[in-house]
């Protein structure tokens, strides 16, 4: 090491397979003028700021397990259910297929290096935006089925990859095993594999999340959003603030998607004539396509096992966008589930910012490795999404979910659906923070959610 080399900076790889290996370092060899010395000063300042959040970054990436390529069992012998779909592990077509949907998936992760939040320094949500991200995800979501065709996934020939999940089957490609094994040593790149000129659609979807103060839905205007619920950038959002804050997003983006709006239930309640008050137009124009997100608390420390039913059969309609969920101070996007486990897209790896000014790479938006967490660990405190088309799909909605909120007996609807409108409209704008929820149906209580990945609660 140079000897008027004075400190080192963390630079973290883009790639998950490699984290933590790389390091540079500054020199802060004497200035010849008090101008460049006070330039290097502010220089010096600026290095430790991005220092610090990118070791804070790579400590996230340790911790969340992303530095030691976690895999998920999946059991060839039932089913694996991911927002409406299903799919056979036993056959090798249907792996295939369920690897292709799952990197189909767009995936939003802690960023580092992008211009400051509003109203503080921050250059990376490391730390405290996972929230934040997992309703990007499920917002996402939403918009590829609002643009994109019914069933469409990925352009390209998705290869097997042998870190991706514990099922690999050899595949008859023509090569030898020798040669297969050499051509899987290599690095796959997804970029090359899932960037095609005609994924216009899926990129410009990409381009209104991007770290930047202009993109509708990116980290900066989330934040800012949040400001209206006493959020700022740095703090713990929960789930129910998270839907209030794309409610408001998806209003504020009427020039980019004037046939959608978007829907919060109130007190576990969706009130029937508040969406089609929202989604009516004059005729001959069609319905508003709509997104409907309901907050909930399934649960008082714990998930109430009773609920599991329930959202196990919500995952499994095609109208469900996924959970923005978690387990408690740690939130996960949940798509699905495969027996009595949930799988999910995790937020808590940190990437460096992508700008998408150019004709940026699409890898890091895309998850090749999906996981699975035990329902038992899920926090109570959640925000399920639901997607209508039009309103011959909305009363489809309302009908499937209905029945699948209803599944159990031994507890209340996780949430209802109402004729009429909500009496307190004040309340869609800034949540409760009070927290009542059902116990029983002869009891009403108090819980306390301290540990909870939200500070209040809905049902």
């Amino acid at each position: 090491m140079n000897p008027s080399t004075s400190y080192a900076q963390f630079v973290g790889q883009s790639a998950a397979d490699d984290l933590m290996d790389d390091w540079v370092f500054f020199s802060t060899e004497s200035a010849p003028s008090q101008g460049l010395e006070e330039s290097r000063d502010d220089q010096e300042v600026e290095d430790t700021g991005r220092f610090k959040d990118k070791l804070v970054s790579a400590w996230n990436s340790v911790k969340y397990g992303w530095t030691l390529k976690q895999k998920s069992k999946f059991s060839k012998r039932s089913p694996v259910f991911m927002l409406g779909k299903s799919y056979e592990l036993k056959d090798e077509g249907e792996q295939q297929h369920f690897r292709r949907c799952f990197a189909s998936l767009l995936w939003f992760t802690y960023r580092r290096g992008f211009r400051p939040l509003p109203g503080s320094s921050l250059t990376t949500d490391s730390g405290w935006g996972c929230v934040l991200r997992s309703s990007q995800m499920l917002l996402a979501q939403g918009l590829l089925l609002h643009l994109m065709p019914p069933g469409w996934t990925w352009s390209g020939n998705q290869r097997v990859v042998k870190d991706d999940m514990d099922l690999i089957h050899s595949v008859n490609d023509g090569f030898s095993s020798s040669e297969r094994e050499s051509k899987r040593s290599r690095h796959l790149s997804w970029g090359s594999i899932l960037d095609r000129p005609t994924e216009g659609t899926p990129r410009r979807i990409l381009r209104w999340f991007a770290d930047n103060p202009t993109a509708p839905f990116g980290i900066h205007r989330l934040v800012e959003l949040g400001k209206s619920s006493g959020k700022k950038a740095g703090d713990w959002y929960g789930p129910s603030i998270a839907a209030h804050i794309l409610r408001k997003a998806v209003e504020a983006a009427v020039v980019d998607l004037p046939n959608l709006v978007a829907y919060v239930a109130q007190d576990c309640t969706i009130y029937l004539q508040d969406v089609r008050k929202l989604c009516e137009r004059p005729p001959p124009q069609h319905w508003k396509s709509v997104l409907i997100l309901v907050p909930v608390r399934l649960g008082g420390q714990d998930l109430n096992p009773s609920y599991i039913t329930s959202v196990k059969k919500l995952l499994m309609l095609e109208c469900c966008i996924g959970i923005i969920g978690g387990k408690p101070k740690h939130s996960l996007f949940f798509v699905g589930f495969q027996d009595d486990h949930l799988l999910y897209l995790d937020p808590h790896y940190c990437q460096p910012t992508v700008d998408v000014t150019k004709n940026f790479p699409l890898e890091s938006f895309h998850c090749k490795n999906p996981r699975k967490m035990p329902f038992s660990r899920m926090d109570p405190s959640c925000t399920i999404g639901f997607y209508a088309k039009g309103q011959m799909e909305f009363e489809s909605l309302c009908t499937s979910v209905n029945e699948a909120v209803s599944a159990s007996a031994e507890t209340y609807p996780m949430f209802i659906f109402e004729e009429g409108k909500t009496r307190e409209e004040a309340r869609a704008n800034t949540p409760t923070h009070s927290v009542t929820f059902l116990q029983r149906k002869t009891q009403l209580g108090r819980v306390d959610t301290s540990n909870s990945m939200d500070e209040f609660v809905l049902l």
